[in-house]
């Protein structure tokens, strides 16, 4: 297994696919991947983000094919948020051609500048998937290949049982869906604890799951 690291000039349609997105976020890096449904072209990413100017995270709720679930931390104009993606599906042909056998990694950068992609996988994907960025998204201008050995972990380990349980049923019944399917009275009821109580370890749960993320930056 092999990690790749492309930056690439993306091409008219690629931006143009993307300016829902683009026309309110200058630039955003996918931190993590937290959970990817490929079936339905759905995936929940935390990403750091910087808005365009004169635009306000206060209120936010989509920004194109990216559906705002939670803001995590905000620094100025950069934000870290927990955000939801899903596949608008106009090119059918291309997401065909990408459902090949990789691992996406980090650095992972969107702008319409450039775009920075990184995947892990053995040689003969890493060519295929060479190929289908040359022709889908643009101009390859730099590219560097590294070994690398993969090892998935249940980022949620480092939760206690209660906050696992807790952010397990707000995600299963759609507390961070949008628009929500229950809110957080009903939620407190369905895991039989008080609405304060409930709030409080989602933002223990939330606040663990970064401080892991960010270890060592």
């Amino acid at each position: 297994m092999r990690k790749m690291v492309l930056e690439v000039i993306p091409n008219e349609k690629t931006v143009g696919s993307l300016r829902p997105i683009l026309d309110c976020l200058s630039s955003y890096e996918v931190l993590e991947t937290l959970k990817i449904d490929r079936e339905r072209g759905l995936c929940v990413d935390l990403i750091e983000c910087t808005l365009r100017e004169g635009l306000s995270i206060d209120g936010a709720q989509t920004w194109g094919h990216l559906v705002l679930l939670s803001v995590l931390k905000s620094e100025g104009e950069v934000h870290t948020c927990l955000v939801k993606y899903y596949d608008p599906g106009d090119d059918k042909d291309a997401a065909d051609d990408f459902d090949m056998d990789l691992i996406y990694t980090t650095p992972n950068l969107i702008s319409e500048e450039r775009f920075v992609m990184s995947v892990i996988a053995d040689q003969k994907a890493l060519t295929r998937f060479m190929a289908m960025v040359k022709k889908h998204v643009g101009e390859v201008v730099n590219m560097s290949m590294t070994r690398a050995a993969y090892q998935r972990r249940d980022i949620l380990t480092v939760l206690t049982d209660r906050q696992r349980e807790v952010l397990t049923a707000a995600n299963e019944y759609g507390y961070y869906d949008y628009p929500k399917r229950i809110n957080g009275e009903e939620l407190s009821k369905k895991v039989n604890i008080s609405k304060p109580v409930l709030l409080q370890h989602l933002r223990k749960a939330e606040g663990r799951l970064m401080a892991d993320i960010f270890a060592g930056h």
